[in-house]
């Protein structure tokens, strides 16, 4: 997944391996890598449907070395961040103080046009560089994080606030519905599903673990992010893979990302962008108080609509298969929108074709088809369901 963020800030030559890459690489000279969120990682590991089905309905241990986290202090950083992102920071852990928790949020600036996203992390456990305080940390991909960090920083005036990457850190992924037996294998308490909760544990070889679970709204797969030294990356990595966990590539994490109908940042919207179009609701707060660009979200909620929204599909190609930019139309013929990611699965034989788009509201009516001189899309309102003879 090349974004446009890539494009206009790093060259390849710039793009260096994450640590997980170059260690697979050493293991087995000659393996393919990729360019992903700004980071070169591996592009396979397996065969696609094998890859697939552990992470639909296993699990899956894949690289996530293109996520980065920065560490947000200072007297004044919940008040500050609060009236930076989109969702509600300081609501997170209420009522619940030994515990951590996260969001999903989105940056925009004074017009209500999407900068960037992010998950704030908000721990009791402290941060790397203040272990004992209410900790936040922001968790940006490699691709956004020094173009974010430049535009927050701009808003940092007379405020006790400093936003500090956090070195030395790297993340594995653990994906799918079995991902509780693995992670006990490795002396870890899985996090309870249907939150997002962050804790420090310690792995069955001493490595320290800092747990991000995810929660994406709707989706079929569980999401973990396991953070480890740099240097315990390949142990730890080893030891998910012995305990049962299936390694994957980046090809079929962006797969999995497109069949769940997660909208990407600099793919599917981008900064020109207004919140509502961007097709991720739960970014969004609207009784927390003011934030920069609220009063353009706010007046869009309380008055009026947007005119496309980014939506997930399923594609049903007759002669062309789908490709990222293609047209769609409505049934009267008339402009229905552009798909701006397409992935195809292949289970049992059958070749399942997803896609996520950008769609005018007027074709949106009842759902109904659109069409592509080659085929047909139908617009999804919930994670499709796949099958395999393995589950």
């Amino acid at each position: 997944m090349t974004t446009e963020a890539e494009i206009a800030n790093e060259s390849a030559s710039e793009i260096a391996p994450t640590p997980i890459a170059r260690a697979l690489a050493e293991d087995a000279p000659g393996m393919r890598l990729t360019e992903y969120c700004g980071v070169r990682t591996v592009s396979a590991l397996a065969d696609e449907a094998a890859e697939i089905a552990a992470a639909l309905y296993g699990v899956a241990v894949h690289d996530l070395g293109w996520q980065r986290r920065v560490a947000v202090t200072g007297e004044d950083r919940m008040r500050w961040l609060n009236g930076m992102v989109t969702n509600h920071v300081a609501a997170l852990n209420a009522g619940e103080p030994e515990s951590g928790a996260g969001n999903y949020n989105l940056v925009l600036n004074a017009q209500g046009r999407i900068q960037g996203d992010c998950r704030v992390w908000r721990t009791n456990h402290g941060t790397v560089h203040e272990p004992k305080s209410d900790g936040l940390e922001l968790e940006i991909t490699a691709h956004q994080t020094a173009a974010m960090k430049t535009h927050l920083e701009r808003f940092i005036i007379m405020d006790d606030v400093e936003l500090t990457p956090i070195p030395g850190w790297t993340a594995l992924g653990v994906t799918g519905s079995k991902a509780t037996a693995v992670l006990e294998a490795l002396g870890m308490q899985a996090i309870a599903a249907g939150a997002e909760r962050v804790g420090r544990l310690r792995a069955t070889g001493g490595q320290e673990i800092v747990v991000l679970a995810r929660r994406d709204m709707g989706r079929q797969a569980g999401h973990l992010a396991l953070w480890c030294r740099e240097e315990d990356a390949r142990t730890v990595w080893q030891a998910l893979v012995a305990a049962g966990a299936t390694a994957i590539g980046a090809e079929t994490v962006e797969r999995l990302r497109i069949v769940e109908g997660i909208p990407a940042f600099g793919v599917d919207f981008a900064s020109d962008t207004l919140p509502q179009e961007a097709g991720v609701a739960e970014a969004l707060h609207f009784t927390k108080g003011c934030y920069l660009g609220q009063e353009i979200v706010e007046r869009i909620h309380s008055r009026g609509q947007v005119h496309r929204h980014v939506r997930a599909m399923e594609i049903f190609p007759d002669g062309q298969e789908p490709v990222v930019g293609l047209e769609l139309t409505a049934a009267d013929g008339k402009p229905a929108g552009k798909l701006t990611s397409v992935a195809h699965v292949e289970m049992d034989g059958v070749t399942r074709w997803f896609a996520l788009g950008v769609v005018r509201t007027e074709a949106e009516t009842g759902m109904a088809e659109l069409k592509y001189a080659g085929g047909r899309a139908q617009v999804l309102t919930r994670v499709p369901t796949l099958t395999t003879t393995t589950n």
